[in-house]
């Protein structure tokens, strides 16, 4: 006589997992996975913060500095800005494009400890560099309410 086995839920549930990955992957072809992934992206952003400012590296490969725009407004770093089409020649036959054009958005909230008025930005390589001051918790004024613009230097 045989001994039972029992039944596991959640042993069903990764070969339902394997099962759906594969017809997944079957049914939309790697280019158009990339495609759509291409489409909702965004320029990659690290956000830190070291013993005197929150530091923001924002990757934008190119970029022209003057086609960036940065603002602080109500505790909130914005940071637009478009990666603008080379134009397009007729004669050009692309076999493959994958570049991403367009315009893109980014937003922070800031901590409430720091001083817009205290903020620098540079761009420099592709990668777009902001710091904004800041001071120990409770003290000095929240001043990032002010909308102030901020030019990324070169």
């Amino acid at each position: 006589m045989s001994t039972p086995i029992r039944w596991d839920p959640i042993r069903e549930l990764d070969g339902m997992h394997e099962v759906m990955d594969r017809l997944v992957e079957e049914s939309l072809s790697r280019s158009l996975a990339r495609t759509l992934w291409d489409i909702t992206s965004e320029p990659g952003m690290d956000l830190y913060q070291t013993d005197d400012a929150m530091v923001v590296k924002m990757e934008l490969p190119g970029v022209k500095p003057e086609d960036i725009q940065v603002s602080v407004a109500n505790g909130v770093l914005n940071i637009r800005g478009e990666l603008k089409e080379e134009k397009e020649e007729k004669e050009r036959m692309y076999h493959l494009r994958e570049r991403r054009f367009g315009s893109f958005s980014r937003s922070v909230t800031l901590p409430s400890n720091v001083s817009a008025e205290k903020a620098d930005a540079q761009f420099e390589k592709g990668i777009f560099n902001f710091n904004v001051a800041q001071g120990r918790r409770g003290q000095g004024e929240d001043d990032c309410g002010s909308g102030k613009k901020i030019k990324a230097g070169l």
